[in-house]
């Protein structure tokens, strides 16, 4: 790999060649993420020896590093019942992520998020569909059978719309968001108490079934997903500077909202298929992002805010899980009592343009 000076360097990047291809950094961005990153790695590390029965950090290292210390308890309390939480919690957290910054560049607009285009509610209602009809269904089909329901509303949304960049198209996903949301309520109450209980659990969004056999469909889903949004990050930053523009700058419009579109949706719908309905994180993560690194480079928002997903889940589910033993509540509940004051807050910084 080679790396070449040019004007990039003068504003802070640098670029690198490997080949044919050709990608810029920024070092101080870069730098930003890779502590966000350590902090990450070491917040999931404090979170293993966290439970109803703490672990050394010692014994969690030897079991990292492929040591035998551990007691056979304590092997099948990391590997079978912790490990595979903080994993899909770091890999949802990054979905959600991910699928908001998408969503807010696509509409233009900064208080977007899946969540409120149906997408969720879509996915629930096929899952659920599923689960009470088919028993036993595989947990791996789930992120790709409620993936199709959430691209299924989605493309509702877009054609009843017409247009992905203006507030009609936010309005009328949020009317099917609420049309869905009465349904499944419909189909709860239908249900005898004892098999609505671990449905409602997992609609409010819990990692507590968490298990190895989803991981890799769900890190398939995201890094599949992801790829799409970073190779359209170029042409989405040209995009946010109007859609003339873009056109005169040689930016394919349907392609890139086409991208877009269908990745958050994917991201967000396998996420709420694998742990249920967790909200805010999209709404959140990328503005969390703006605030450390900027919004200057949309590669950067995106990675940005797949790294604050990660750690918004990952803290959720830590607080919910050990701070109120031996009750656990769901990541979900967490999310929602940080997510309404970030909301209002936002809210109120975007009163003049509401």
């Amino acid at each position: 790999m080679t790396s070449q000076t040019n004007n990039y360097s003068t504003a802070g990047y640098k670029l690198f060649q490997v080949g044919q291809f050709e990608f810029r950094l920024h070092a101080a961005r870069s730098i930003i993420l890779s502590g966000l990153g350590l902090v990450l790695v070491c917040l999931g590390v404090f979170s293993l020896g966290l439970g109803s029965q703490d672990i050394a950090p010692g014994d969690i290292f030897s079991l990292l590093t492929g040591g035998t210390t551990l007691s056979p308890s304590d092997h099948a309390i990391l590997v079978e019942l912790r490990l595979p939480r903080l994993v899909l919690a770091i890999i949802c957290g990054a979905m959600l992520g991910l699928s908001g910054a998408a969503m807010q560049s696509l509409t233009r607009n900064g208080l977007a998020d899946p969540g409120l285009l149906g997408v969720r509610e879509g996915c629930i209602l096929v899952i659920l569909f599923l689960t009470l009809t088919i028993p036993a269904m595989p947990m791996a089909l789930r992120p790709i059978l409620g993936t199709i329901g959430g691209l299924a509303v989605a493309a509702a949304t877009v054609s009843i719309a017409r247009s992905t960049s203006n507030l009609r198209f936010v309005l009328i996903g949020i009317g099917i968001s609420w049309l869905l949301s009465a349904v499944i309520a419909m189909v709860l109450v239908s249900l005898d108490s004892s098999d609505a209980q671990p449905l409602l659990l997992w609609i409010t969004g819990s990692l507590s079934s968490a298990t190895w056999n989803v991981v890799p469909v769900a890190f398939s889903l995201l890094m599949f997903n992801g790829l799409l949004l970073l190779l359209a990050s170029r042409s989405s930053e040209i995009l946010s500077l109007g859609a003339q523009s873009a056109i005169g700058l040689g930016v394919n419009l349907r392609r890139t909202s086409i991208i877009q579109l269908v990745a958050a949706t994917m991201l967000s719908a396998t996420c709420v298929s694998t742990i249920g309905g967790v909200g805010f994180i999209g709404l959140i993560a990328p503005h969390m992002t703006k605030l450390v690194i900027g919004n200057n480079s949309h590669a950067s928002v995106l990675t940005g805010s797949a790294v604050f997903g990660g750690l918004l889940l990952l803290g959720a589910d830590t607080i919910g899980r050990v701070s109120f033993l031996p009750l656990q509540l769901p990541a979900g509940i967490i999310l929602a009592a940080i997510g309404v004051p970030v909301l209002l807050m936002l809210l109120w910084k975007r009163r003049d343009e509401l």
